[in-house]
């Protein structure tokens, strides 16, 4: 009802490009966003505990596997990207990534102890997000005027992690009234899955954009890398990414450091959600007012903090707090705060291709710093190989500042 409110106000109030206020559509995809990601994350969340301690993978199937979750969606994000300019449509394209992303909800059952099955089906489900990316990412920024586009982006991932928030609560829970039963975690995440499709199509509005169908070709989308405000934000964001570590290595390091049991993995996700929602929508306003790459910058700076105190190998619950706190920080200062500085340098009518290229060179190179820290902690053990990674992120982070 609140959503069928919101359409009718924009249809009376074409300001979905009001200075001031976040459009409904923004609001109606954090919606999606919120249950789809509840949805996602009450699977994600048991995922290390189930590798890690439940099947006894190694460090390097575990950056394998973490760097299909990340790469899987890069090469789609393009296609979703391109597909949404060029067929002018892009609801319609992003309703078929989340459809599909919540199909294979139901393929995780099936998949049982395979680690081969296990992959296709991550593959499968992180397909769909890199089709829905790309094309949700435009519609934000066709829905907001270009001087609020951060705080636009924060209240989107504020409410996207939301659910992230929620869902891992939610599987927690669930394991502990049922215990170990681990069907019943994917089942409910596929109703969540298939609620948020529903929303989509039905509530939320497409904003009219400035989308001339007949410019769209696949070679103005390639030439959009000859624009040197692009180009350059895809060459930063990749360097960047390759020395990221995969976020479920850096849970099972929180949680070695710290001593914590191993059933308090999936618990984990819960302090670096919380952090990335309190902070996303004032850090996106910050960013508005300071400058979006400064903050994209900052953010990475205090990613490489947390590296610096898993590298020193230090234990208690203080170092949990204090890394997955910088990691809730971290993504405040980049998720959407990346967006809403490569839009402005993309035109309109392929504001969904351009966007798509910043996310695939950026998921792409997260894949291969996972499986490369995989390989590296295969070698030397965790401690060590956070410490090769931070000095590697500082480098790239004094190089990113050549970027304007």
């Amino acid at each position: 009802m609140y959503l069928s409110s919101l359409r009718s106000a924009d249809h009376a109030r074409p300001a979905s490009r009001t200075k001031h206020a976040v459009s409904s559509t923004v609001i109606g995809l954090g919606v999606v966003s919120l249950i789809t990601d509840m949805s996602a994350e009450m699977v994600t969340a048991v995922l290390p505990l189930y590798l890690v301690y439940g099947l006894g993978v190694g460090y390097l199937q575990l950056g394998a596997i973490d760097g299909l979750y990340t790469g899987a969606t890069a090469l789609l994000r393009l296609a979703g990207g391109y597909f949404a300019d060029r067929l002018g449509r892009p609801k319609a394209v992003a309703v078929v990534g989340y459809g599909l992303s919540a199909a294979t909800k139901l393929a995780f059952p099936a998949a049982g102890s395979s680690l081969g099955a296990i992959g296709l089906v991550i593959g499968a489900d992180r397909a769909g997000k890199g089709i829905r990316t790309a094309p949700r990412d435009a519609m934000i920024t066709l829905a907001t005027p270009a001087d609020g586009l951060g705080r636009a982006f924060g209240v989107h991932r504020a409410m996207d992690t939301a659910g992230a928030l929620l869902g891992p609560v939610a599987a927690f829970g669930l394991l502990t009234v049922l215990v170990g039963d681990y069907p019943a975690v994917f089942g409910v995440s596929f109703c969540l899955a298939v609620i948020a499709v529903i929303v989509l199509a039905v509530f939320v509005r497409a904003p009219a954009g400035a989308v001339e169908r007949s410019r769209v070709r696949l070679r103005a989308g390639f030439a959009l890398l000859r624009r040197p405000e692009l180009r350059g934000t895809c060459l930063a964001a990749a360097l960047l990414g390759v020395c990221t570590v995969g976020d479920m290595f850096l849970f099972v390091g929180v949680q070695r450091s710290a001593g914590l049991p191993p059933g308090a993995l999936p618990l984990l996700p819960l302090a670096t959600a919380l952090a990335f929602m309190a902070l996303a929508s004032p850090i996106g306003r910050l960013a508005d007012r300071l400058g979006r790459w400064k903050v994209f910058l900052a953010g990475h700076v205090v990613l490489l903090a947390a590296y610096v105190v898993l590298a020193a190998s230090a234990t208690g619950w203080l170092v949990a707090v204090v890394v997955l706190a910088a990691h809730g920080v971290f993504y405040a200062c980049t998720d959407g705060v990346l967006m809403a500085h490569a839009a402005p340098h993309v035109p309109e009518s392929l504001r969904a291709t351009g966007l798509a290229f910043v996310q695939t060179g950026q998921a792409l190179a997260r894949a291969a710093g996972a499986v490369l820290f995989g390989a590296l902690a295969a070698g030397v053990s965790l401690g060590p190989a956070f410490a090769v990674f931070a000095v590697a992120l500082l480098v790239s982070i004094l190089a990113g500042t050549r970027v304007a």
